[in-house]
């Protein structure tokens, strides 16, 4: 059988969600996945990101990398979702890619599929969890399967949060991932490969039934 296919899409301002994306992207293609890492279409004016020099370094160093398009939505088998929260929601250049899904969407395209989201933070109650929340509303539209890390492994009573992986960066926006952070990524790559194997082998089951 093929390797699962799993596509890691992100929106990263400053560069905090890219580090994860990446990480995320290394531990599938680990545990055997064909890895698609994209990131998502800018939507800020050129002269906002100009503004911020953090923001337009991370731009510059991240142009090479492939833009998201909703076929690599239904290519893969399971997909990592990642987003910056804003308010305690969905960074809008994310959630401007989701809503383009529509006609994927009516087509059932998206559907049975495992989704996990990641995001970060500056301060530790900064809406990690209704980021994540609110990401998967989305999901439970498409009739994706969700594959939250829950408590399934000793390590997530340390990274402490079940939704999915959160970060936080600090009020200088630049702390480094820490050990429990890629322990808890390395975790959630391994489940949603484990997790898109298992329902791809039930929906190639099914089609061998009819």
């Amino acid at each position: 059988m093929s390797p699962v296919k799993v596509a890691v899409i992100y929106y990263s301002a400053t560069g905090t969600i890219h580090s994860m994306a990446e990480r995320l992207a290394t531990f599938a293609r680990g545990a055997g996945a064909e890895v698609r890492l994209l990131r998502v279409e800018e939507l800020a004016p050129p002269e906002a990101v100009s503004r911020n020099q953090a923001w337009a370094e991370h731009a510059n160093a991240t142009e090479q990398i492939d833009v998201a398009s909703a076929e690599d939505v239904v290519w893969a088998d399971g997909v990592l979702f990642g987003t910056p929260t804003r308010f305690g929601n969905v960074a809008s250049q994310l959630k401007q890619f989701l809503d383009t899904l529509g006609p994927q969407w009516s087509q059932g395209l998206l559907a049975d599929k495992a989704y996990a989201g990641f995001t970060a933070t500056q301060t530790a109650h900064g809406g990690q969890e209704s980021t994540l929340l609110a990401l998967y509303n989305s999901i439970y539209h498409f009739g994706g399967v969700l594959v939250p890390p829950g408590y399934t492994d000793p390590l997530k009573f340390v990274d402490g949060n079940p939704y999915g992986v959160s970060h936080v960066t600090g009020q200088s926006n630049n702390e480094p991932l820490g050990t429990p952070q890629v322990a808890a990524l390395e975790h959630l790559a391994n489940r949603l490969v484990l997790v898109s194997d298992k329902l791809r082998g039930l929906s190639l089951s099914s089609q061998d039934e009819k």
